[in-house]
């Protein structure tokens, strides 16, 4: 079964393009990401498929559904969870008072005390949201979703400015909906939670789907499993890039901020790059090895590093 098809899907705001002609299918259990910098067109487009914006032209399908009017609408939203890139919570309500009110918006639901258990949240039950430190209202927002049961759920970008145990938190709480049987979309522009948790994943820029496959498939399309960062005290001297380029084991070399390699053999290439940066008198200001991932991937398809756009 499909739970997300978009074809040709396109969104205007004035003279910018957020959303070209998007292509998009997500299957019925799937956790699929949606990856890209800042105003690649990720909330654009999930906002489209979450029926919040309309689109410009393109047609959409959630859970073998189009978006409708009226009872037809109001089912299929009965069907789904949504999280907000920001979403808003009544500071002075508390934990159970805020989960009774989105219960209250739907015809079947969670129990408070099932969807505190889910987030683990049952300790903060009395405590009003002003007094939730960050990742604790990302858990209850993520809990306003749950409460629901819903086949879909939505995440737009969920982990945001949270600490790193407070994202790995969400993260599990990710993993229990799915392992449920449940299906989701992120959208995100940490690489690495991509990779710890989607199944397929779609790299966005500029509103339009620039790679597409699951992290190991996008991964391998560099050709090589590691990567070598570098920089030089002095200016990078004339011929040196060419010389990087022709060392056994290396596909592929970018200049940034320093000098990047992509390695098929780190414990062949590492020692010679060092030996002939000896030879040439060139004094190393920082280097550093780490397997690819997908921020490399990204790097290798734009010319530039996901944290700098």
């Amino acid at each position: 079964m499909v739970a997300i098809s978009c074809r040709a899907l396109t969104k205007r705001f004035g003279d910018v393009v957020a959303v070209k002609g998007l292509d998009l299918t997500v299957g019925a259990g799937e956790c699929f990401g949606l990856l890209g910098p800042n105003g690649a067109g990720k909330t654009t487009t999930i906002e489209i498929l979450e029926g919040l914006t309309l689109p410009d032209s393109g047609d959409v399908e959630i859970l073998g559904t189009p978006w409708r009017e009226g009872a037809a609408g109001r089912a299929l939203r009965e069907r789904l969870g949504i999280q907000l890139q920001e979403t808003q919570l009544a500071d002075k309500l508390t934990v159970t008072e805020t989960l009774a009110l989105f219960r209250s918006f739907y015809k079947q639901s969670h129990t408070v005390d099932e969807v505190l258990a889910l987030v683990e949240l049952e300790e903060k039950r009395k405590a009003r949201v002003v007094t939730l430190s960050g990742g604790q209202k990302q858990r209850l927002a993520v809990a306003c979703a749950l409460v629901s049961k819903p086949e879909l759920l939505f995440l737009d970008e969920p982990t945001t400015g949270l600490d790193p145990q407070s994202r790995r938190q969400l993260w599990e709480i990710i993993r229990r909906f799915r392992a449920a049987g449940g299906t989701v979309l992120l959208t995100t522009h940490y690489m690495e939670e991509a990779e710890r948790l989607c199944d397929r994943v779609a790299i966005m820029d500029h509103g339009t789907v620039i790679a597409l496959g699951t992290p190991r498939e996008l991964i391998a399309t560099l050709g090589a499993e590691h990567v070598v960062e570098f920089s030089l005290s002095d200016a990078v001297p004339d011929g040196l890039m060419d010389m990087l380029r022709g060392m056994t084991g290396v596909t592929a070399v970018r200049a940034g901020v320093g000098l990047s390699l992509t390695v098929t053999e780190l414990h062949r290439t590492l020692p010679a790059l060092l030996a002939e940066l000896q030879r040439r008198t060139l004094e190393l200001a920082s280097l550093t090895t780490h397997h690819a991932t997908l921020d490399d991937v990204f790097v290798a398809l734009t010319g530039r590093q996901l944290r700098d756009t």
